[in-house]
């Protein structure tokens, strides 16, 4: 009786090869302290502006909100509660037409103007998406200097959902249009408490 090998497969063939190379294990590169350069918070002022965002104090925030002429307000900060025109729906389609959210950021990175959000913030993960016109309210003392601080912040928390928002909605074409608000919120105001 002859005895029959089994048949591998092409992927177990190809995995097979891979695993009978020998190589040699190799340490992990060292990732160098980055640091920015200057001030933490006007190096995240500098890279809000850069990204086509805007930054204010509350009271420029109180002034600047009434001249707007706003009337469909969803304010889910902590810092901002009255200014709400609106309540939040259960679905998120009731929103399509939301003028303004107010909501609170996490943390803010200097390096890039990126701030951390969660649904803890959110309640709505569509929110700061759907809105025409977006602020958030970020303390000072919650800014750090690069993204691998934002990483370490983040840790390994579990949150349902989390998102770097760094600007208003953008995109560009080939031919270097960028166009705001393509997509997103139109404009994204920052105010710095």
């Amino acid at each position: 009786m002859v005895s029959k090998k089994p048949i591998m497969s092409s992927r177990d063939n190809i995995l097979a090869s891979i695993n009978g190379i020998a190589l040699e294990p190799k340490a992990l590169p060292e990732i160098p302290d980055f640091q920015i350069l200057g001030e933490i918070t006007e190096t995240f002022i500098q890279s809000i502006l850069g990204n086509k965002g805007e930054v204010s104090s509350k009271e420029e925030f109180e002034a600047w909100l009434p001249e707007t002429k706003f009337s469909k307000i969803i304010s889910l900060s902590a810092h901002f509660p009255d200014f709400s025109t609106l309540s939040l729906p259960e679905d998120p389609h009731e929103l399509e037409d939301l003028e303004l959210a107010i909501l609170d950021g996490q943390f803010g990175v200097a390096e890039n103007g990126a701030i951390w959000l969660e649904d803890a913030n959110l309640r709505l993960r569509a929110l700061p998406f759907i809105t025409e016109h977006l602020v958030l309210v970020l303390n000072r003392k919650d800014l750090v200097e690069t993204m691998h601080r934002g990483y370490d912040r983040i840790g390994s928390a579990e949150s349902g959902f989390g998102v770097f928002i760094a600007g208003p909605s953008k995109t560009a074409d080939i031919e270097q249009s960028l166009v705001v608000g393509a997509h997103g919120a139109k404009s994204l105001r920052v105010v710095l408490l």
